[in-house]
């Protein structure tokens, strides 16, 4: 009887062990659950947590982000995150509120200032914001200002930082690793935006129309000039008469670019730039809105490289 009591409490002690460890490795290797509304935000979390994180976005890198379907598996995804990462600013105001209240998760709440990232927070300088009373004749008005400050490649410095902030609070003990991934992030970042910014010195001033007023920040840090919108209002489709008065503006300015994202319409800037002799671009967005565009930095790559192509060959040089 004895030696048959001392194999049970050996073999219960063993169990125990086992299933200690077990549950130890589980908690000690989780990773932190990161959902951000979208992929630009994904792809600069990833950089920083590496392999201490499980990303996903909510929208796509082909998808307007002002309009996405909010999905019933959206909720769960949510549900588990520990930190959730927006643009704000109203860009997601149509579908991320409703699903933030359905998730019913406490760590990513409004109220939580470690587990919700409204990323616009932490941008200075924003655009186009209203001086007087908005109201819904003016189309699309965003009344803390323009949402689009990711397409101004410096904004993805003031990101990274706080989204390495809120990872080093959530998990305190990889924080030596998120700060050396977020100054390599940075530090990459930053060489890249002088290439880019040497790249495009050449072209300062070019006249520029847009289909929507997604490019304010891009067209500001390029030192580039916004002639007109294809939208005679944000959010407005163009009119054939708003089309002809265009028209006309870019003939008599000379303007020879036309810039939209690729998830706007393309028919009618195809026939603008036919009609005006312009070189029309249906350029990614967002990380992930093309083929091959996987990170921040080959988004602006991207963007860059196929602006500047296009401006030398219309010039000749």
């Amino acid at each position: 009887m004895i030696k048959i009591k001392s194999f049970k409490q050996t073999v219960i002690s063993i169990t125990f062990t086992l299933l200690s460890i077990f549950f130890f490795s589980q908690g000690a290797f989780a990773k932190v659950q990161i959902v951000t509304s979208v992929p630009d935000f994904a792809a600069i979390a990833r950089e920083i947590g590496g392999d201490k994180v499980e990303v996903i976005s909510l929208a796509k890198g082909y998808q307007n982000p002002h309009f996405v379907d909010a999905k019933p598996v959206f909720v769960t995804k949510l549900n588990n995150a520990d930190l959730l990462i927006f643009n704000g600013l109203e860009l997601e105001i149509g579908w991320l509120p409703v699903l933030i209240t359905g998730a019913r998760n406490s760590d990513i709440s409004p109220g939580n200032s470690v587990g919700y990232f409204d990323v616009s927070t932490s941008i200075k300088n924003k655009l186009e914001v209203p001086t007087g009373p908005v109201d819904r004749s003016m189309g699309d008005i965003h009344p803390a200002g323009n949402p689009h400050y990711m397409l101004d490649p410096r904004n993805g410095i003031p990101a990274a930082r706080g989204i390495a902030a809120r990872l080093i609070r959530i998990d305190p003990e990889n924080a030596s690793y998120y700060e050396e991934n977020f100054k390599s992030f940075v530090s990459e970042l930053k060489a890249k935006i002088s290439d880019w910014e040497s790249e495009l010195a050449p072209y300062k001033g070019t006249r520029v129309v847009t289909y929507h007023k997604l490019w304010t920040y891009f067209l500001a840090w390029a030192d580039f000039t916004l002639t007109d919108t294809i939208e005679p209002k944000p959010g407005i489709p163009p009119s054939p008469s708003h089309v002809a008065d265009l028209i006309k503006t870019m003939e008599s300015q000379m303007v020879q670019l036309i810039i939209s994202a690729n998830y706007y319409p393309t028919k009618t800037p195809e026939i603008i730039a036919q009609k005006t002799g312009a070189t029309f671009l249906s350029l990614p967005a967002m990380v992930e809105g093309r083929d091959g565009v996987n990170t921040y930095i080959e988004l602006f790559d991207a963007i860059v490289g196929e602006i500047t192509s296009t401006l030398k060959n219309r010039s000749g040089s």
